[in-house]
């Protein structure tokens, strides 16, 4: 499942300014890895810090925050307290849509649990082994009886995309040649090849995850942040200010 694309080149594009006054920082797929979460926090504040960054900033989150590593639900806890502290855009990931359908009723669990749907039942203290000998309707309940209000309210809140001056936020990409405004939400959490392969001009620069690479990738049309934090230990952070587009760090446990 989790298959590494190596297409990064050896320089960076001259990306564009962001918007005047503002610093934005982007952060890829975190997969259930709080702690890689915290250590980001770390290192943006430290940024924020060395650089004086003293005017507004924002903090966009490309979505898959649940699933694969081992604290989907102590991910969620730290991104609420977040926001609360600092001005935070949250996107939907096509592993919160699992989640969400899973909730609902609408998806198994046996369709879910390859994704990662285990890891992150057992992250809210359901007992991993009592879940998968619960038939029908018994895995949702096993699961809703543990989750917190707040995460239930949590999902709903998620955007689809976010718009930045020249950049556009989105968790997957877009689909070449539909205008943004006929974008559907399974395409901008689910694409892959069609976008990834596309060599033009989507409007503005999009910034995406949902297929992991070994580094950041800087192409002329779109940045790839999702370094793999599950697996790789690697949650990768960019800033974009008046000086363009750049790395912040990559944590390395």
């Amino acid at each position: 499942m989790f298959a590494w694309l190596n297409r990064n080149v050896d320089s960076r594009p001259a990306y564009p300014k962001g918007p005047e006054g503002l610093t934005i920082y982007a952060i890829g797929d975190i997969h259930g890895r709080a702690d890689c979460l915290a250590r980001t926090f770390d290192s943006i504040d430290r940024d924020k810090q060395s650089r004086g960054v003293s005017k507004a900033s924002v903090e966009i989150y490309l979505g898959d925050y649940v699933d694969r590593g081992p604290d989907s639900k102590g991910v969620i806890d730290r991104l609420l307290a977040r926001s609360q502290a600092t001005d935070t855009v949250l996107l939907r990931g096509n592993h919160e849509i699992m989640m969400e359908s899973f909730l609902r009723g609408l998806t198994p669990f046996s369709e879910w649990r390859p994704l990662g749907g285990l890891e992150t039942v057992m992250s809210y203290g359901v007992d991993g082994r009592g879940i998968l000998t619960l038939s029908g309707d018994g895995p949702r309940r096993a699961l809703a009886e543990k989750l917190p209000l707040s995460h239930m309210r949590f999902f709903p809140t998620l955007r689809a995309h976010c718009v930045l001056g020249p950049y556009l936020f989105v968790h997957a990409g877009l689909r070449p040649g539909v205008p943004l405004a006929e974008q559907t939400v399974d395409d901008m959490t689910w694409i892959r090849e069609d976008f990834l392969t596309y060599p033009g001009d989507f409007g503005h620069i999009v910034v995406h995850g949902h297929t992991p690479v070994q580094d950041i990738e800087y192409l002329p049309n779109r940045v790839n942040i999702d370094t793999g934090a599950y697996a790789s230990n690697r949650l990768s952070v960019i800033r974009i200010d008046d000086e363009g587009l750049s790395p912040v760090s990559t944590n390395v446990k």
